[in-house]
C-alpha cells in the first residue's frame, strides 16, 4: 500500500512532518502554490492535479489521507475515483467546510510584512514543539496569506454533505478534542453517513493534532492500515 499525505489550506507537506518520520514508504504532496506554482481556485482542481501525481507516480493501493482542506481534496477523489483508492483517512475535516470571514479578512489584511497574519499562525501552531514550530513559520511565509485566502474561498464552497453517503470505501476520521474549525460534529456526520467508517478523538489536540499529538495519530492510522492489508 502506498500513504499518501494531502496538506490543509495555505499549508504544505510539513503539516505531516511526524507522519513521514513513522511511515517511511509514505509521500506528502505540496499542492501546486505551497510554495511553487500556481494554485487551484478549486478543490475539484486539486483532486485532478493529485490524480496526476499519483499516476505519474505509478502508486498501487493508494491510502489518502488528508488534513482540513486535504480531507476535502480526499473525500472527492473518494467519490470520483473510489476505484483507486484502498482507503481513506480524514484529519479534523468534514464533507461541509465553511470558512469564518474573519479567516477572509486576516488573509486579506495581514498587516506589515504579513505580521498579522503571522501571529495567526504562531497561535495555530503554539501547541506543536519549538522546533517543528520554526520550518511551519518559515514555510508559512513563502506560501503567503494570498495563497491561503485562495484555499479558503475553495474550501467555503466544498459541500458534498448530500452525496458522501455513497462511499464504500474503508474510512477513519481522526479529530482534536480542542478543534474549533472543524469540531467532532464533523467527524461525526462523515462516520454517521460512511458505511462502515470509524472515528478516533485525540484529547487536547486542535486543528493541527497530527503536529501536537503524533503519536496517538499515528498510532490510529497504523491500526486502520492494519485493516486494510
Amino acid at each position: 500500500m502506498q500513504l499518501v499525505f494531502v496538506h490543509g489550506a495555505g499549508e504544505s507537506s510539513l503539516s505531516f512532518h511526524y507522519q513521514l518520520q513513522y511511515f517511511p514508504d509514505a509521500v506528502a504532496v505540496d499542492l501546486p502554490g505551497h510554495p511553487e506554482g500556481k494554485p487551484c481556485t478549486e478543490i475539484d482542481s486539486y483532486v485532478e492535479w493529485l490524480r496526476g501525481f499519483i499516476a505519474g507516480s505509478r502508486y498501487q493501493d493508494v491510502v489518502l489521507c488528508g488534513h482540513s482542506m486535504g480531507g476535502a481534496i480526499t473525500l472527492l477523489y473518494a467519490l470520483r475515483y473510489p476505484e483507486e483508492l484502498k482507503g481513506i483517512v480524514l484529519i479534523g475535516s468534514g464533507a461541509r467546510l465553511r470558512v469564518h470571514p474573519d479567516f477572509f479578512r486576516l488573509c486579506e489584511q495581514p498587516g506589515d510584512n504579513n505580521s498579522r497574519w503571522l501571529d495567526q499562525r504562531r497561535l495555530n501552531y503554539q501547541r506543536v514543539d519549538p522546533e517543528v514550530q520554526q520550518p511551519l513559520m518559515r514555510r508559512a511565509d513563502e506560501v503567503g496569506p494570498m495563497v491561503e485566502l485562495n484555499d479558503l474561498k475553495a474550501c467555503d464552497r466544498f459541500d458534498v454533505m448530500e452525496q458522501v453517503d455513497q462511499i464504500q470505501l474503508p474510512t477513519l476520521a481522526i479529530c482534536g478534542s480542542d478543534d474549533i474549525m472543524t469540531p467532532i460534529r464533523y467527524s461525526d456526520y462523515l462516520v454517521e453517513k460512511i458505511k462502515g467508517a470509524r472515528r478516533d478523538v485525540i484529547e487536547e489536540g486542535t486543528h493541527f493534532v497530527q503536529l501536537e499529538q503524533p503519536q496517538a495519530v499515528n498510532q490510529q492510522i497504523e491500526l486502520f492500515l492494519g485493516t486494510l492489508r
